[in-house]
């Protein structure tokens, strides 16, 4: 799939987290300059957003945290399905609810409890969608532990069909292309890449969220762009600049070479209400990779009051 590209429907993938990119992916796909001969490289897959709208043949995609990469993977595979969820997403909803009936709310934490034990892809897709406030850490022993959302109504018949198709749109997405799921570091991902590649970046962010699946230092940070700076293929990350207190000083002294774009943007999720406040994103581009056609520009920045898009 070449780039740019002018996204007006945004696909939604069924797993959410915090920095997810939904609101951000037509401002992101629409200045970034690539032919689409190689793989698109994501070391940072989070929620997939990225890369589901970017859509390529050839795609190759890791991230650290084992469950996001085993959801996926099984959804590629075809073990879990649209139907699948549906039967699953039903049955676990009837539980929350009758629990929460009996003036109980621990059926969450039964979830919790046995997919930190066994680590079920459909009792993490469950706990995505009902932990709190969208979610997505662990502690140090790998453990999810992020609470109830309080919404034992959450699994409503609309919400869960809303989940299913979801789950449909990406499988169908990934139908007949050839995508290779890592659970790796980000180092694995950028070993042999070629110039017709192109690498997505979207590590944690310094100095906002670090603790999604284990910590991110400044020196991590360093040593990615010291290491995106040394690919002979495209690249592109994705960081915050500024908000209303602060900058970021990571971006100068990191990443001052680049073809910088940046757009205002709102965070609706988050651990706590700073993290949850305007800011403005950047994305970082290896110079020769941004779009340089303002027409197409116009219509990225202004498309994002109309988007369409279904949590």
């Amino acid at each position: 799939m070449k780039l740019p590209q002018v996204v007006s429907r945004v696909t939604v993938p069924p797993i959410k987290c915090q920095g997810i990119k939904t609101r951000l992916t037509p401002f992101i796909l629409g200045n970034i300059s690539w032919e689409g001969h190689g793989r698109w490289v994501e070391p940072f897959l989070g929620s997939g957003v990225v890369l589901f709208n970017v859509a390529p043949q050839r795609a190759l995609v890791s991230d650290i945290n084992p469950h996001v990469i085993a959801f996926y993977k099984a959804v590629y595979d075809g073990a879990i399905t649209p139907g699948l969820v549906r039967r699953y997403l039903e049955e676990e909803g009837k539980h929350l609810l009758e629990c929460n009936r009996r003036g109980k709310d621990s059926y969450y934490y039964t979830v919790r409890e046995r997919f930190n034990k066994l680590g079920d892809p459909l009792d993490f897709l469950f706990l995505s969608r009902a932990c709190f406030n969208g979610m997505i850490r662990f502690n140090s022993k790998g453990h999810f532990n992020v609470p109830f959302c309080r919404k034992p109504d959450r699994f409503r018949p609309a919400y869960i069909t809303k989940i299913v198709n979801q789950v449909d749109q990406i499988r169908k997405i990934m139908r007949g292309k050839e995508w290779e799921f890592r659970c790796s570091d980000w180092r694995s991902a950028l070993q042999n890449l070629d110039g017709g590649d192109f690498v997505y970046l979207d590590p944690p962010y310094i100095g906002r969220h670090t603790d999604y699946y284990g910590q991110w230092s400044l020196r991590n940070a360093e040593d990615l762009a010291l290491a995106a700076w040394a690919l002979p293929s495209g690249f592109a990350l994705s960081m915050w600049k500024e908000n209303r207190y602060r900058s970021n000083n990571h971006i100068l002294a990191c990443w001052k070479e680049a073809t910088i774009r940046t757009i205002s943007h709102f965070y609706h999720v988050g651990s706590t209400e700073d993290l949850r406040n305007s800011v403005v994103e950047a994305l970082l581009i290896k110079p020769g990779y941004a779009t340089i056609d303002a027409e197409v520009l116009d219509q990225v920045h202004t498309k994002p009051r109309q988007l369409v898009l279904s949590f």
